[in-house]
């Protein structure tokens, strides 16, 4: 592989930095984060910072995300001409949770910026290759011309052999030692399984009082979480956590018995990459997850997948009583998880996918 050099350009609420690192430099823009108003004023400042940059910096490749952002690459884009800097859109996730403005927002830019990609840039990168079948399905593009690179681990960091001893201690500090702990981590909205997971607690409770709901995390709901696990009296059973840095992150997995991505049957789901799912199975933790093409090509029929029909606080239920069954046989079902990640969702693996596209389309002028 190739040596590189990378810049991040993004908006970040501080003063403007470039940060150096051996990997990666970072300019980072001014603007206090406001949801409505931070991404149109980062976009505009972008019309007029990306042209001047491409010009004084000649890079070789400008990647944008579809979102708000593409006005600039369109600016970009006829300047990059002069300096045969070539132009990829990055999709890593089709709008998803598409309700109310925002989500009006969400998808009126996505589409503007996959029609502007398919006029105007040399590339399209997405994150699956049945991703890659539905966007280029809906948008009349040629497969062919558009490239795949998935979610990827860092397996030093994701090593369950490291956090062996760190695991077991947070377990005893957070006063689970003698719990089976299921866990999830991430943000918390609508639409993802959790109101369904915490319902499915009232049920196990029943039977298992020293079954635990682990949530490491925080998002717009939840307060609603936290007001359904009241009014369930299930604070012994279910807890949330703060987030923590993604350092961190490991050994609380670590400390679980099993985990869970209880992510419905829903059109935006079934295309994604859980980067949580690759994780947990890097960590070696067996993994409840819904029966949705997304975990089915990554987990396919290994043991390490337990799959349930939908998320239902039932069929969720079922599951955790089954893993708690089979406690004996979940260290063995979940080292086959790292394997898959090993094979094929290493940063090495995906960066060398991502190499290759871009190599690819050196002498591509087009997607039309």
């Amino acid at each position: 592989m190739r040596r590189h050099s990378i810049v991040l350009i993004t908006n970040w609420p501080r003063n403007l930095v470039v940060e150096k690192t051996p990997k990666m430099n970072k300019i980072s823009f001014p603007l206090r984060y406001v949801p409505l108003i931070s991404p149109f004023m980062f976009a505009i400042a972008m019309c007029f910072f990306l042209p001047a940059y491409i010009i004084a910096s000649k890079p070789d490749f400008i990647v944008i995300e579809p979102d708000i952002t593409i006005l600039s690459g369109i600016l970009g884009r006829f300047v990059s001409i002069f300096r045969k800097t070539k132009f990829v859109l990055d999709i890593r996730s089709i709008p998803v949770e598409t309700v109310g403005f925002r989500g009006f927002q969400k998808k009126l830019w996505f589409n503007a910026s996959v029609l502007t990609a398919k006029k105007l840039f040399d590339g399209i990168t997405i994150i699956t290759p049945l991703m890659k079948k539905e966007v280029c399905s809906k948008f009349d593009i040629d497969p062919s011309k558009v490239g795949v690179w998935t979610s990827g681990v860092s397996i030093e960091l994701f090593d369950p052999e490291n956090c062996i001893s760190d695991g077991k201690e947070l377990k005893r500090k957070l006063g689970l030692a003698r719990k089976f702990v299921v866990f999830y981590h991430g943000f918390f909205s609508f639409g993802r399984g959790l109101t369904e997971t915490i319902e499915a607690m009232k049920i196990v409770r029943r039977k298992h009082t020293n079954v635990v709901f682990f949530l490491l995390g925080t998002g717009f709901n939840v307060d609603m979480l936290s007001v359904l696990i009241r009014k369930e009296n299930l604070q012994e059973n279910v807890i949330i956590h703060n987030p923590v840095d993604q350092s961190e992150v490991p050994k609380f997995i670590g400390m679980c018995d099993i985990c869970i991505v209880p992510l419905p049957d829903n059109p935006f789901w079934r295309f994604q990459s859980p980067l949580k799912l690759l994780e947990y199975l890097a960590m070696e933790k067996v993994v409840i997850l819904t029966d949705i093409p997304a975990h089915r090509a990554v987990v396919g029929k290994a043991k390490c997948g337990i799959y349930i029909s939908a998320a239902k606080p039932m069929e969720i239920a079922k599951a955790i009583e089954y893993c708690y069954f089979n406690k004996e046989n979940l260290e063995e079902w979940g080292a086959v998880g790292r394997r898959i990640v090993t094979e094929e969702y290493t940063w090495k693996k995906v960066a060398g996918d991502l190499e290759n596209y871009l190599i690819s389309i050196d002498d591509k002028a087009d997607l039309i």
